[in-house]
Parts: C-alpha cells; structure tokens; sequence
C-alpha cells in the first residue's frame, strides 16, 4: 500500500460515513444533513484534486488493499485516465449537492435521498480509480445498486417500473463484465489495468476467445454507455429527480459506461490489438447508429427531460466514437468530450430542474415565453445547449473538433460526416426551445425576486462561466490534461 497517497481510500470511505452520520441524524435536522452531505462531498473532492499534481507528472499512485486469490482483489490505481472521471465526478457531485438541498427543500424523504446520493459518490470514486477489472466491477455494481433507490424516489408506479427496468439492464450488463472476469483471468492470470493491454500476451490459438470477450465487454459496459439497443432504461430513469437524473446523464452511471470502454480498450486490449482483432469497424457502425438515431428521436420528444435524454444518448456515442478511431486526435476529442458533455448537460439538467419546479411545467409546448419569468434560467440553458451544439467558444466546440480530426487523420471520413450531420440534428431539436423560450408569446411574464432558489441558479450560472471558460483557455486546462492521458497510450 502506497501510504504517502491515501486520497483514494478517503474519497471512497468517506462518502460512505457521511452516509452513516445523515441516516442517523433526525429527519427534520435538514441543516445537519445538508452540512454533512456538503462537508462529505468536499472532501472527497479535495482527496481528489489533491492527488492532480502527482498524476500530471506521471507518477503512478497505486494502492492494494486486499487480495482474494491471485489475481482478484480490490486495487487502486491513480492514473491519468482515472483522474479524467474521478476529477470531473468529484467536481460536478460539489455542485449537484448544493443544488439538491434547494430541489429537495419541499421534496419527501430527503434524509433516505441524501444517504443514496452521497453513497453513490463513494461507488463512482471506486470505479474511477480502479486499479483491475475486478475492482471496477464492484464498484460498478456498488453504483447500480446506490442509485437505484433514486431512481425509484417518487414512489410511483412509473418510477418503480423504470426503477425495474434500470436495475435489470445494470446488473445484466454487470454479469457479462463479470463472466469476462473469469475469462481473462484464466487466459492470461492478471486482471490490472496496463499501459498497451494485457490480452496481447494471449496466444495466436486464443484469438477467438479474446473476440468475444470483448463483444461481451462492449456489451456489459455499453449497457450503462446507452449504446443502442441497449438504451431504453436511460429514458425511462427520468422520473428520478432531477439532480438525479442530472448525475445519472452527466456524471456516474453513463459516464462509468464510457469510462469502462476506455479502460477495456487501452487498459486490457491495447491499440495495436484492437488493430488486429479488426473489430473496430463494426462497433463503430453500431456507435454512428446510436448517433443519429439518439438524436432523431430527441427530436421526437414532447418532455424536456426526455429530449435532454435523447440527446444524451447520442453525445456519449461521440465518446466512444472518437475513442474506438485509436488515433491521437480522436481519442483526444473523445476524453475532452468526457469533460464537455459533463459540464454542459448537467447545466442542462439543472436548468430543467429549476424549470419544472418554479413553472410545474414539464412539456415543451408549454414552455413558450418562459424566458421572461426566467431569464437567467434560459440564458443558462441556451449556453448549454449551444456547447452542445459545438458553437464557439463554448467547451463543446473543442472535442468535436478533434473527433472530425481524428477521423480524418484515420482514414475515415464517413464518420466525420456523422458527427456534421448529429450536429445539424442538435440544432433541429436545440434551437426551437431557446427560440420559443425568448421570442414566443406564452403565460409567463416577468417576477420580482428569485427566478429560482439561490441554492439552484447560483450553481448553475458558475457551470455556465465554467463552460465557457473551458472552451477560451482549453490550450491550458483540458487539452495539457487529455496529453498526460495520450502519452500513457500512444
């Protein structure tokens, strides 16, 4: 065990005693549970962005905590590629906090809401800074089942059957990791995550084996990635709400989908293998299917959350997408877009959030002329959607413009052509609510005082400077970041 870099344990443990302390406070000490969720959250964020330093000069932080049978155990790894998820859910979990205790003020049972929301953040570390395939996959499952009581919170009918549906596509995809586990295992007799891969040091006569274990990888994580037909838990989750259904699209649960294919890519697999296995082209068929049809069907949708949830499913496509091309730019682009999309769509979220619960309205055709009673709300909203859209000098431009690079600079032009037509579609079912929102005449008008609880707009304004200011100085934030990535790959 590495002593001197203790962050990681406390970034996974301390989540889970905060957890402790909120279920045992009274449920009417709502400023006890606050305070404890926040103080919680900001040390694991600190424990995190405190080990930044040692990961940018490519010192390798690893910590092994126990060990079942050789091979399988839980093990901490701190590398570039964790801290790309670890920091930017530790981050964005700060300002999802602040922003439940004002959502969740009139809400029922927060104390249950607080100790799962809390909980979860010590599951998302764990699979951030996993440092085997067995660690990551306890943890993966460890988030599936914490999130699940937010899924379900309202109690509802609806929300029970999409809790169902949730908790059946995790653990189903987390049984194919599983079984991949004990396949690799056999095949090669180490599960840790390694600069080039593992599985190239299987044989020649055990090429088969190592092609459907990463068919059954690509489908266990690709579950939680949204990647179609594997999708429909993601919109039926959204009746969690909303800093929920914020975390679940933004941060932990499609987030550790991406993060899993990154790791079985350049952690198991390595890229020369991949060349070899000459499977790549066939996922990315299915990635560009996800593409436009996330983003045809976000169109479709009447309900803000469901369009946002859509439009979802087609930006993590643009992750995988960028990552599966193995060249430099777009493995750049997709880590970026990891970074991007998680900041702009959870600005997105919490924009509907504060939307449905100053207005009540949820359905599109009810939103018009909200911008006057909420102007800072649908500024923000529009800044987000924007980025999204990849307009300048929003964060979102920076990753997209490298992905349509690296599929140039890989010989594959069609995919460039994907990602220009996703972004036109992005625009189709973007511009007519910030459209409607300003210029369309609606029951709205203009209030005195607070558009929304300060706990929720104050958030989300600083997001919406974040991700502008992401986008101006990528040069010295992201960009230097995703290289530490780079180096340890190419």
């Amino acid at each position: 065990m590495n002593l001197l870099f203790p962050q990681p344990i406390i970034a996974v443990i301390v989540p889970v005693i905060g957890a402790i302390i909120i279920r045992f406070l009274d449920e009417d000490n709502a400023r006890g549970r606050h305070l404890t969720a926040l103080v919680t959250i900001g040390i694991v964020f600190i424990s995190v962005a405190s080990m930044l330093p040692a990961v940018l000069a490519e010192r390798l932080i690893d910590i092994r905590l126990v060990d079942f049978i050789d091979g399988l155990g839980i093990h901490f790894k701190i590398d570039a590629l964790g801290m790309v998820f670890g920091l930017v859910s530790s981050s964005l979990w700060v300002f999802a906090t602040v922003y439940s205790i004002g959502y969740m003020d009139h809400e029922h049972d927060q104390r249950n809401y607080f100790v799962f929301f809390v909980l979860s953040c010590s599951a998302a570390m764990g699979v951030a800074f996993a440092g085997n395939l067995f660690t990551l996959y306890i943890f993966y499952e460890y988030l599936a089942i914490c999130t699940y009581p937010l899924v379900v919170h309202a109690g509802t009918r609806e929300s029970v059957r999409a809790g169902i549906k949730y908790i059946s596509y995790s653990l189903a995809g987390g049984a194919l990791v599983l079984l991949s586990i004990f396949m690799i295992h056999d095949l090669v007799g180490t599960l840790v995550f390694t600069p080039g891969g593992i599985l190239g040091a299987a044989g020649e006569e055990d090429m088969m084996l190592v092609r459907i274990i990463f068919i059954l990888l690509m489908a266990g994580f690709g579950t939680k990635a949204a990647i179609m037909p594997l999708h429909s838990w993601l919109p039926g989750a959204m009746v969690a709400p909303t800093p929920v259904s914020a975390l679940l699209h933004a941060v932990a649960i499609v987030k550790a989908g991406v993060f899993g294919i990154s790791r079985v890519f350049f952690s198991l697999y390595g890229r020369d293998l991949l060349v070899d296995l000459n499977m790549i082209n066939v996922l990315a068929v299915i990635i560009c299917f996800t593409i436009l049809v996330g983003s045809f069907m976000a169109i479709k949708q009447t309900v803000l959350k469901l369009r946002l949830a859509y439009s979802t499913i087609g930006q993590l496509g643009y992750i995988t997408l960028g990552i599966l091309l193995l060249s430099p730019a777009g493995v750049m682009g997709g880590l970026i877009h990891i970074i991007n999309h998680a900041i702009l769509k959870i600005t997105l979220f919490f924009c509907a959030g504060m939307i449905i619960t100053v207005t009540g309205k949820k359905n599109l055709d009810q939103l018009n002329g909200v911008g006057k009673q909420m102007p800072l709300t649908m500024l923000a909203f529009s800044i987000g959607a924007l980025g999204l859209m990849g307009v300048m000098p929003i964060a979102g431009y920076i990753s997209k413009y490298y992905i349509l690079t690296g599929s140039l600079e890989a010989g594959m032009p069609v995919f460039a052509y994907v990602i220009l037509g996703s972004t036109l579609l992005n625009a189709i079912y973007y511009l007519p609510i910030i459209v409607n929102a300003f210029f369309k005449e609606g029951e709205f008008e203009k209030k005195p005082g607070f558009e929304a609880p300060p706990t929720m707009l104050i958030p989300t304004l600083v997001l919406v400077v974040v991700s502008i200011s992401a986008g101006l100085f990528a040069n010295y934030t992201t960009i230097p970041f995703i290289e530490t990535v780079l180096r340890t790959i190419f």
